[in-house]
């Protein structure tokens, strides 16, 4: 077999293995780094580093654990970096968290799929507001400005669809169970 053949392999491999995990890694970062943009680029640089270092995962283990003991000594770095007075979440919690988020890897993927149909289904409109609420985390009055709109009306679209998207959300998994 031909070297680029091999690292194509390779390639593929940690691809296929890091979308199955993905969801569960971010879910861990964003909740021990309270910062959207700061837990963003943690997580990038785990799947960065999980990507050059993939040859040493052995493929006898769950990759998910692998992946988030990377994730944690990233996180630990994130916060010695910054030189915080005191790390926000101990050893020990961030090992439980990375524990409980492996347990739950399979089911948040599934959940993470209805979202995702979930959203395709909602009229531009409706995505544009949702992005500029939790993608460019604005305030209601500045989701307003930019929209044409009042921040009490903001308010409210945002409730009911956060609401449609829970309903949605439960009926696809519903749907999926049977």
């Amino acid at each position: 077999m031909n070297p680029q053949s091999n690292e194509r392999q390779t390639r593929q491999a940690f691809t296929q293995h890091w979308l199955g995990v993905e969801p569960s890694v971010s879910a861990y970062v964003f909740a021990a780094i309270s910062g959207f943009h700061d837990a963003e680029d943690v997580a990038q640089q785990i799947a960065q580093e999980a990507a050059r270092r993939f040859e040493e995962f052995d493929p006898n283990r769950p990759f998910v654990g692998w992946v988030l003991w990377i994730a944690k000594s990233r996180v630990i770095d994130f916060y010695r970096r910054k030189k915080s007075d005191k790390l926000v979440f101990s050893d020990e919690l961030l090992e439980k968290l990375g524990d409980a988020i492996a347990a739950r890897s399979p089911q948040r993927s599934a959940r993470r799929e209805a979202l995702e149909h979930c959203l395709e289904t909602l009229p531009n409109r409706s995505r544009r507001l949702l992005d500029l609420r939790y993608v460019d985390a604005l305030s209601a009055n500045k989701i307003a400005n930019a929209v044409d709109s009042t921040a009490g009306s903001v308010r409210v679209l945002l409730t009911r669809l956060r609401s449609g998207l829970a309903e949605c959300i439960q009926r696809r998994l519903a749907t999926e169970q049977h």
